[in-house]
């Protein structure tokens, strides 16, 4: 065989070596300024995972599944019937929601997986997905995969707060439009849809025949009275939609990569369908622990919850004095900043200096929006971090 001559990032015939619906998507941004802060010392605020390790008793079962033998070689494909029941119990103690674990829930490796299996399962070259704008850029990647076309609705500054127009998002659907993507509580934004709104969205979703598919991975976040309510709760929206969930953010494990999947067995089993041939099964014996974490008593979440609200108000208000507008978010443990009011514009720009500038860094929404020149100015900070950590990383960005 004759040897190649071409460029490493080409084939002979000078077709890119990367699939064409990936060759918008580079290293995520996550990577990159992860490496920045390494490099720099800085404070990472950027990249959305805790400093610290969740309850001891939840690391705890892991260590006994390991030792017990439980998880150390393939699970069953759904997950393991342990944490199918648990995450069904979660669903009816929390919200209301019966679900089958037999049949109606399926254990993922992480949201992530969750959301490329559900698109991959559900949407077809020429379907349109509709996703709220900005969006986590995995939402983006997944449509590209399946062949869909994504059609971004913008949530737009105002009043404190990032805010869905309804009469947008009905004029976005068309005959070709096959799902909405949704995600609230809401990253990076931190806005939580509130019930008006999801009202609307069923509503819609029912009118037009859409399916639906809901990242609900903060939805133990949420710091405004009434708490996360799942979209799957409204009338016809239960056999339509595909609820996702994940133990990283509630519980601090988000190494462990362990998600689920809640919907009507129909819908399960197509995501299934496409699941079993990315990673088949994963995350053996942290599935056990993962199901005792779920079953915790309401105190830990409260308590949760309180400590995060604490860490949101502490870095929010470092940021106002530091000149930032602030938008405080609702929910999740991310802060969206606007910089204009420091004399910048470009996101980008900004994240890339402040490692040096102030020794602390953060994210460009940009980086989540097909609008580029409407994320421009806005920029995230993750607060799931140490209290002494987040208290220096006020104290850094005083210098600006």
């Amino acid at each position: 065989m004759a040897a190649m001559t071409s460029s490493p990032g080409a084939s002979r015939d000078g077709r890119p070596l990367l699939n064409r619906r990936l060759a918008e998507f580079g290293t995520t941004i996550f990577a990159e300024m992860s490496a920045l802060a390494l490099r720099t010392g800085a404070i990472n605020l950027g990249q959305g995972f805790p400093d610290t390790d969740g309850p001891e008793q939840v690391r705890e079962a892991a260590v006994r599944a390991l030792r017990d033998g439980r998880g150390n070689q393939y699970p069953p494909g759904p997950g393991v019937p342990e944490l199918r029941a648990a995450i069904a119990a979660h669903q009816e103690r929390h919200y209301g929601l019966s679900y089958d674990p037999d049949r109606e829930v399926l254990v993922t490796a992480g949201a992530t997986e969750a959301i490329a299996a559900s698109l991959l399962a559900l949407v077809e070259p020429g379907d349109e997905v509709i996703a709220l704008e900005p969006y986590y850029d995995s939402y983006a990647a997944s449509i590209a995969l399946a062949g869909g076309t994504r059609v971004p609705v913008t949530l737009r500054p105002g009043d404190g707060r990032f805010s869905l127009d309804l009469d947008e998002l009905r004029d976005a659907v068309t005959p070709r439009t096959r799902l909405l993507l949704l995600n609230t509580p809401h990253n990076p934004t931190g806005t939580v849809l509130t019930r008006a709104e999801l009202a609307e969205i069923a509503k819609l979703a029912v009118e037009r025949d859409l399916l639906v598919v809901t990242d609900e991975v903060y939805e133990h976040l949420v710091f405004d009275e009434g708490g996360h309510v799942p979209l799957a709760s409204f009338p016809g929206m239960r056999e339509r939609t595909v609820t996702i969930g994940s133990a990283g953010k509630t519980f601090s494990f988000t190494g462990w990569k362990v998600g689920w999947v809640t919907a009507a067995p129909d819908l399960v089993t197509a995501v299934r369908s496409a699941k079993q041939f990315l990673t088949f099964v994963s995350s053996g014996p942290f599935q056990y622990a993962v199901a005792e974490a779920l079953a915790l008593p309401d105190a830990y979440f409260a308590s949760f919850l309180d400590d995060m609200r604490a860490k949101r108000d502490l870095l929010a208000s470092g940021l106002t004095a530091a000149g930032f507008e602030v938008y405080r978010p609702a929910g999740t443990y991310f802060v969206t900043t606007d910089i204009r009011p420091l004399g910048e514009s470009d996101g980008f720009a900004f994240c890339r200096a402040l490692p040096e500038r102030a020794g602390v860094v953060a994210i460009p929404n940009a980086v989540f929006y097909d609008h580029r020149d409407r994320g421009a100015p806005f920029v995230r900070f993750a607060f799931c971090k140490q209290t002494p950590v987040l208290e220096e990383a006020v104290a850094r960005l005083k210098s600006l």
